[in-house]
């Protein structure tokens, strides 16, 4: 081999070019891990009313290490969706020092039950809030469907001038209804909006007009309705002589 001088041209071709690529590997590596390439800016946006400046800047000083190049995305993300108001944080980096980090907030629609918040989108998320807030409680999974159901009860009960307080959902499907002046309705199962809507049209005329307090409404029959009222005593029948 020693004498083929064609053979140790090639291979000091093919060492010189791995020496290369290894000066090259260094010098990529030092490069994006020197100390002179830190993230010295961080910009966050975002429409946040709960969500703190001081929680992010604790985020920024505790969670995010690395270089400009070394830092993590995923984990940058991660360590900002911590925070209980933060749905999801979009991370970019932007040349040459600084960190674009969009912050989405939740928007509370109700509370689930004794256990965090549903959201506007149907997510359930665990934040505390002393905002007044609808009750929903029904079972695991059915958020979203009982968010969305909130606001056609919500548009429904419009003319009514009455608003949702509590949301349940049986196993079997069935709707009850809370609303804000201490009345129940009970839904039963299917047609529910057009129930609720058939209270709504004769709240005002006639059920806010009966002299006597209103437990709840059973909505379950097909015509009409029943009204349960505690204090109310039927005229005892008069007989003849």
């Amino acid at each position: 081999m020693w004498d083929n001088h064609k053979a140790l041209k090639g291979l000091a071709d093919v060492l010189l070019f791995a020496s290369l690529l290894m000066v090259l590997y260094a010098s990529g590596f030092w490069v994006t891990h020197a100390p002179v390439f830190p993230v010295k800016r961080i910009q966050i946006s975002g429409h946040m009313k709960r969500v703190t400046p001081e929680q992010l800047r604790f985020i920024a000083e505790h969670e995010l290490s690395g270089t400009f190049f070394t830092l993590d995305i995923d984990k940058t993300r991660a360590a900002f969706g911590k925070l209980p108001w933060v749905r999801d944080a979009q991370v970019r980096r932007r040349w040459p020092d600084t960190l674009d980090i969009e912050v989405d907030e939740h928007v509370a629609l109700a509370r689930w039950g004794e256990n965090g918040l549903v959201s506007v989108r149907g997510e359930w998320f665990d934040a505390a809030s002393d905002e007044a807030l609808p009750v929903l409680s029904g079972p695991a999974g059915s958020q979203k469907e009982m968010s969305l159901m909130l606001e056609k009860f919500r548009e429904e009960l419009g003319v009514s001038g009455l608003k949702p307080a509590t949301v349940w959902l049986s196993d079997r499907r069935a709707w009850r209804l809370g609303l804000d002046n201490g009345i129940r309705l009970e839904l039963g199962r299917g047609e529910v909006e057009s129930r609720v809507a058939r209270f709504a049209s004769h709240w005002k005329e006639t059920l806010a007009a009966l002299p006597y307090h209103i437990e709840y409404v059973d909505m379950r029959y097909p015509n009409g309705f029943a009204v349960r009222m505690p204090d109310y005593r039927a005229p005892a029948a008069s007989g003849k002589k």
